[in-house]
């Protein structure tokens, strides 16, 4: 009776041929498309349908999340917000242009960060309090949902911590721990065991149901 808990990044915030920026915490901006959700959506109707499901407070994780519940046939009623979910504050390069985060921290700070969550100076960011986050989401979705799926959209600064609930094992050995807009995480655990496992990391939903 495994507890499953699927991560899945929202859609995609800048238009094609648009100069993306580094929206974090206080950029509230919506989806552009829905093409990312919809695809979500039918991963979950046809492999993970959804017990329950949680989201973060920003525009583009909630619409993602709606969209893809609406695929599988289901409200936005069955959908929790948690604050947990909300994407970090990059402090003085919040929604700046790629190029300008680069010119000010450099390309091995954003290195840093996407090989091993390491925050550039200046970036708002607790990463052992969002860790002690994903733990207590686990502890409490095996309290509560045992055995049950999970569908969580969140951010790409909060995603990129959850494989600390596989302890020492298979999720801390990731070489990228980026998420890219629409993609897909799994962890399952049973009820014996102490960790969670990390079953596949930043998956389109295409690679999976093909």
């Amino acid at each position: 009776m495994k507890t499953r808990l699927l991560i899945a990044r929202h859609g995609n915030t800048f238009k094609q041929g648009e100069i993306p920026r580094r929206v974090g915490a206080n950029t509230d901006i919506p989806l552009v498309e829905s093409e990312k959700s919809r695809l979500i959506g039918t991963y979950l109707k046809q492999s993970f349908t959804p017990d329950v499901s949680f989201s973060g407070p920003l525009k583009r994780t909630y619409q993602t999340a709606a969209q893809a519940l609406a695929t599988v046939g289901l409200s936005s009623k069955h959908l929790t917000i948690l604050d947990m979910f909300r994407e970090i504050d990059y402090g003085p390069d919040e929604n700046k242009p790629e190029s300008s985060v680069i010119a000010r921290i450099g390309e091995a700070a954003i290195t840093a960060w996407n090989s091993h969550a390491i925050a550039p100076p200046g970036w708002k960011v607790d990463p052992k309090a969002i860790e002690e986050s994903w733990l207590g989401f686990a502890r409490m979705l095996e309290n509560k949902h045992l055995g049950k799926n999970a569908f969580v959209v969140t951010s790409n600064g909060i995603a990129r911590f959850s494989p600390i609930l596989c302890g020492s094992s298979e999720g801390h050995h990731l070489m990228d721990l980026k998420v890219n807009t629409g993609a897909l995480c799994l962890f399952e655990k049973s009820p014996d065991e102490q960790h969670w496992h990390l079953r596949y990391w930043n998956k389109r939903p295409t690679e999976l149901l093909t």
